[in-house]
């Protein structure tokens, strides 16, 4: 019985207790690390990358999984840049052609798995490298800034707005002084909302039971199609708000963007897994699993870590996280048979 408990505990806590441990760590060792500013600058680096995650949380919950979120986000950078920079558009403008955009992927995307059969991996991944090469075509592949050439000769006249900028760069006095940037308020807002809205909603709830057992799910008349078309719309629209928030903290559509997006988000949510032993998707756990990469990643880097080790760390700790939860789990099942 005591095995049983110490099991449980490792389940439950063990992630956490990693967590903790990990911050202690960069804390002794990281001159630096535990100061207030390098708290502020670890939420901002982790908040576009877990918006992006709790949108990937939302397909992992109906049983399915997102690679195009990586690439909706860089075309919702290159498309706000474009429409401000070259077609001269308002900033709401820009951020409602994005945000339609990432609506419209995600429709596809559930359209292509739901009505189509085609398995997820294989619509997303289509999906993905459709986006990359789409969204250089406009402007040959080149960046898009104030001033550059356009393919007709012309030159692009147009600048991002101030209020656009606002959303990547300002900072708000609300816990420290001058500190706390938008994009992490923003993060934290939508973090709360898809945890109220998987755990609190009926659709939120429906969408869990599709994931568990869809044909189950089926035959007490649940929506199937609709509810994994939605999780899919909401993936996109996700990773287009996140495209935005890294244009407006840019300042220019910067091609190259966006690279490591895709894995940081997808190891955030499947690191998600293991806290406090939920052993599915949840936004709670996603929204922590981002906050560990954030960590790590800044630990590392104050710790003048060469760049080449840091997405080997990120695997191990990917796979520690994942180990927690499936391996640790079965053998409390076994023990619980």
């Amino acid at each position: 019985m005591s095995s049983d408990r110490i099991l449980n505990f490792a389940i439950r806590f063990g992630f956490l207790i990693l967590l903790a441990g990990l911050v202690l760590y960069f804390s002794v060792f990281a001159n630096g690390f535990a100061s207030p500013r390098s708290a502020v600058f670890i939420l901002q680096s982790v908040a576009i990358t877990g918006i992006l995650a709790l949108g990937v949380t939302c397909t992992l919950v109906v049983d399915g999984f997102d690679l195009s979120i990586g690439s909706v986000a860089t075309s919702a950078l290159m498309l706000s840049a474009y429409a401000m920079v070259v077609l001269e558009l308002s900033a709401g403008m820009a951020i409602l052609m994005c945000l339609l955009m990432g609506a419209g992927v995600g429709l596809v995307n559930g359209l292509l798995i739901v009505k189509f059969k085609v398995p997820d991996l294989l619509a997303t991944l289509g999906m993905m490298f459709l986006l990359i090469g789409l969204q250089r075509i406009p402007t040959q592949g080149n960046s898009i800034a104030t001033g550059m050439a356009l393919p007709d000769g012309s030159t692009a006249e147009g600048s991002f707005s101030p209020a656009f900028l606002w959303f990547g760069r300002e900072r708000l006095d609300l816990v420290l002084e001058n500190l706390l940037p938008v994009p992490v308020v923003v993060f934290l807002v939508i973090a709360v909302a898809i945890w109220v809205f998987l755990d609190f909603t009926r659709h939120g709830r429906l969408m869990y039971a599709i994931g568990s057992n869809q044909k189950a799910a089926a035959l007490v008349g649940a929506p199937v199609s609709r509810n994994k078309i939605a999780a899919y719309m909401i993936s996109g629209v996700m990773a287009s708000i996140g495209g935005i928030l890294l244009a407006a903290r840019l300042g220019r559509g910067d091609i190259a963007s966006g690279t490591n997006l895709l894995l940081d988000s997808v190891a955030a949510a499947l690191i998600g897994f293991a806290v406090l032993g939920a052993a599915r998707p949840n936004a709670f756990g996603t929204a922590i699993g981002a906050l560990f990469v954030g960590i790590l990643l800044q630990g590392l880097t104050m710790m003048n870590a060469p760049y080449y080790t840091q997405d080997f760390v990120k695997g191990a700790v990917l796979v520690i996280a994942l180990v927690f939860t499936f391996y640790l789990s079965s053998r409390r099942g076994a023990g619980a048979g």
